[in-house]
């Protein structure tokens, strides 16, 4: 068995690998005393995989938007029933996710650790999908759609996303269109499956009070194929460095006007430990910039432009990347403004190093925080997983990361030139 053991004794924390045959890699991250275990299987397939080549194929697949979510769901149906009753009477929580750029399925559990895991590496491995299921299925995430085009937080957010991109799918809806999953068929999904959810392309992560020999036998014995499969050629198009558009708006029922604004990043690395540096950074800087204990935030919740739904992030995948900010205000027009102001002031006074070194620090400490939850460390893994990096790098990028390095990234990623404004007004 091919198996390896990782020690953090800086942060007193172990992991241990073990690599299938099929290429397929598990971790056990162990956390002695926990009486909550979690599990998870991933596999890197989200919704802007919609066109791809599949190995041995020379044509390009093109599958219609929604279809790894379509997936998702069709998965927890099983031939004898529902996989969640199955979890339900084992006494654990199950859940599944589909993001931009991968799935996952998981569960949390005190108890019947092992059967619980035997289940998820089951279910996961054996799709059960039939025509008339699909059709049913059409109706049921027909209503989701719909119900998050109605969604205001929702809608602010993907309007905004489809001002920085024209042709990228990461603006689409990842439960798709109306019009897409009406396309969505069979063949296709198993199409989508057999090519996406082959052991190489998948990754398994266990947290809590388990034995990792045991997990790793479970997983030798359980996974159905000993074969690697060449990776997955990705297709995305081509799309200009312009952003498609600087501002963009609906109108929807809503009390107070909502907004997202933020800065679109055009030349940036998406692999490897390059990726969380960048991440770091911009995070930090987002931090020092609008953060509660700065000037510019304190000014705009004292003018009463701003309230305590203002919050940001910044989204780093395999071809967008992207910061997002916004909240609720009765003049996001004005917001925009003053922030640009504030930006473009910074960029000629420069950044103040005493502050810089305080959020960083913070920023760590906020960071080792998240290994104390089970659920935390395996959603951090698994999104730094399919970045070809390790959630532990962090740690090196937080002790490693210089003034320098994240002043060069203000100057890059906060560009006028690359910023849209998206907002919902009331009816």
């Amino acid at each position: 068995m091919n198996t390896k053991t990782f020690e953090y004794k800086k942060i007193n924390e172990v992991m241990h690998v073990y690599e299938h045959e099929s290429g397929l890699e598990t971790f056990v991250i162990p956390k002695k005393g926990y009486s909550k275990k979690f599990a998870a299987f991933g596999t890197h397939f989200g919704s802007v995989n919609s066109e791809f080549v599949v190995p041995g194929e020379d044509s390009v697949t093109k599958v219609p938007d929604g279809v790894a979510h379509f997936l998702e769901h069709k998965l927890f149906e099983q031939k004898d029933g529902s996989i969640m009753d199955k979890f339900s009477e084992l006494g654990s929580s199950p859940n599944a996710y589909t993001g931009f750029s991968h799935t996952v399925y998981l569960f949390s559990c005190t108890d019947k650790f092992g059967e619980n895991f035997q289940l998820l590496l089951d279910f996961v491995q054996n799709p059960y999908i039939t025509d008339e299921s699909v059709e049913k299925e059409k109706g049921i995430i027909g209503q989701e759609i719909r119900m998050y085009q109605d969604n205001p937080r929702w809608r602010v957010f993907f309007n905004l996303l489809g001002a920085f991109y024209k042709n990228n799918p990461v603006r689409i809806d990842i439960a798709g269109t109306l019009e897409s999953i009406e396309q969505i068929n069979k063949d296709i999904l198993y199409k989508c499956y057999n090519t996406f959810y082959h052991p190489s392309n998948m990754v398994i992560c266990v947290v809590g009070d388990v034995d990792h020999n045991s997990v790793f036998e479970q997983v030798e014995k359980s996974i159905k194929t000993s074969a690697k499969m060449p990776e997955v050629k990705r297709i995305f198009p081509e799309e200009p460095e312009e952003i498609n558009k600087n501002y963009t708006e609906q109108n929807l029922s809503v009390s107070m006007p909502l907004f997202q604004m933020g800065f679109r990043d055009i030349r940036f690395n998406s692999k490897g430990i390059d990726c969380l540096k960048r991440e770091t950074a911009v995070k930090l800087l987002l931090e020092m910039i609008m953060g509660r204990s700065s000037e510019l935030y304190n000014r705009l919740y004292g003018e009463g432009l701003i309230n305590n739904t203002f919050d940001f992030d910044y989204t780093i995948e395999e071809n967008y990347a992207f910061s997002v900010f916004g909240g609720e205000s009765r003049d996001p027009v004005k917001v925009k403004d003053i922030i640009l102001d504030s930006i473009n002031k910074l960029a000629g006074t420069g950044l103040e190093k005493n502050v810089y070194e305080r959020v960083r620090k913070a920023a760590y400490g906020k960071f080792l925080r998240q290994l104390n939850s089970v659920e935390k460390i395996s959603h951090v893994f698994l999104a730094a997983y399919f970045k070809e990096a390790n959630m532990f790098d962090y740690f090196d990028v937080y002790d490693k990361i210089s003034f320098e390095y994240v002043n060069d990234i203000f100057r890059e990623h906060f560009n006028p030139d690359n910023f849209a404004l998206s907002v919902v007004n009331p009816v």
